[in-house]
């Protein structure tokens, strides 16, 4: 192998993300991460209309047999000894380069598929009710997002202002957000365009699942609350979301594929099919350095393919760039819960950090960061590049 890396890297040669970056004072363009360092596919001889750009859109729209060719070509140049002096002169330290929003997010929607996750907001907001929504375990609940507000890993968030009212409260009041939160999810990159009234099967999603970042998506619960019926998630949500910086392929992630938890009642048809899988990654929730939770992705109720047949079931579209978040990641224990609404129990059990004190939501200046990780090839372990934030007043 031309690098000095140990096989076992969690960023090795089974791994390979994609990401933009900027090096020297050039323009942006696409790399492949390898252990620590970036590797310029352009400068390798690759096509410059897929990477010397600054997005991977190009390399999105041109489906999947396109990204199984360019896998393949970057592994035979990591790997095949003919290759290495044209990879050390295109290899540049990850601390010596800057790294942009990954692709062009073209369409944005989120879903709502952990079932802890959804049964813990119930109990939370209906405490005398069921906590599941009738149609829930009938379909992937989701809602449309703003693709203009999402951003790349390390870029501060603002805290949003909007219209607020407890339900003690005469009338509403306008002001920053106080009750300020994350929600750790994994985002799904979408490439492969499909034409207006033509719906895409749970076993063709695979072939438009180009790969994995980790997101977090920031949410305003007390804007939420006021705003939400009854049309759903609007301003609460829609001021930021953050990103990883490098999109895992899905097919780092095949050692990863799990059976779903059991769905019951069973799906109507065309929520049915042999892709319908789940995925075994760990999220790591980090609060001012204090890690508070590890959500487990394995346990979500909904398979990504199942959400890409949903919602293009009606005739929608697909475009290469298409976003879409899996819903906030909860596990059944307390330290498995990916938001801090179910942390703190809406603010009624604070979260400790250690030497910086007790949370319940976030508060100027608070630093969140999420990673995760992953069963890799032949027994390794990938890691997901982190999403990292800072809220600013």
């Amino acid at each position: 192998m031309p690098l000095d890396l140990p096989a076992d890297h969690p960023y090795g040669i089974h791994h390979l993300p994609y990401g933009v970056f900027a090096a020297d004072g050039a323009s942006p363009r696409v790399g492949v991460r390898i252990g620590d360092q970036v590797l310029d596919l352009a400068g390798c001889g690759g096509d410059p209309a897929v990477w010397d750009q600054p997005s991977l859109n190009p390399l999105l729209a041109q489906g999947s047999s396109a990204w199984q060719e360019a896998r393949s070509w970057v592994t035979s140049l990591v790997t095949e000894p003919e290759h290495e002096d044209l990879v050390r002169a295109n290899l540049h330290p990850l601390d010596e380069v800057s790294l942009h929003l990954p692709f062009a997010v073209a369409d944005y929607v989120d879903f709502y598929a952990s079932e802890h996750h959804a049964t813990n907001v119930g109990r939370i907001f209906r405490p005398d009710g069921e906590p599941l929504t009738p149609n829930w375990k009938h379909l992937p609940i989701g809602y449309h997002g703003r693709s203009s507000t999402v951003v790349v890993s390390g870029t501060d968030v603002r805290r949003p202002h909007g219209q607020r009212k407890a339900p003690s409260d005469p009338a509403p009041t306008f002001g920053p957000s106080i009750k300020l939160d994350i929600e750790a999810e994994l985002g799904f990159v979408v490439g492969g365009a499909t034409t207006l009234g033509e719906p895409v099967s749970v076993d063709q999603a695979r072939d438009h699942l180009f790969g994995v970042v980790i997101l977090n998506d920031w949410s305003a619960r007390d804007l939420q609350a006021w705003e939400y019926v009854p049309l759903g998630p609007f301003l609460g949500k829609s001021f930021a979301t953050s990103i990883s910086a490098w999109v895992t392929p899905m097919a780092a992630l095949e050692a990863a594929r799990v059976p779903l938890p059991g769905q019951d009642p069973e799906p109507l048809d065309y929520l049915r099919g042999d892709a319908a899988e789940g995925i075994d990654i760990e999220v790591e929730v980090e609060w001012n350095g204090t890690v508070v939770a590890r959500p487990p992705y394995a346990t979500m109720y909904w398979a990504p393919e199942q959400m890409i047949a949903h919602m293009t079931v009606n005739g929608a579209t697909l475009t290469p760039g298409d976003l879409f978040g899996s819903g906030t990641i909860s596990g059944s224990e307390r330290d498995r819960r990916g938001s801090f609404l179910e942390l703190s129990w809406n603010g009624t059990e604070p979260i400790d950090l250690g030497e910086g004190g007790t949370r319940t939501f976030l508060e100027d200046g608070d630093e969140i960061v999420m990673r995760a990780w992953a069963p890799g090839a032949d027994g390794t372990r990938i890691e997901l590049g982190e999403c990292r934030g800072r809220i600013v007043p």
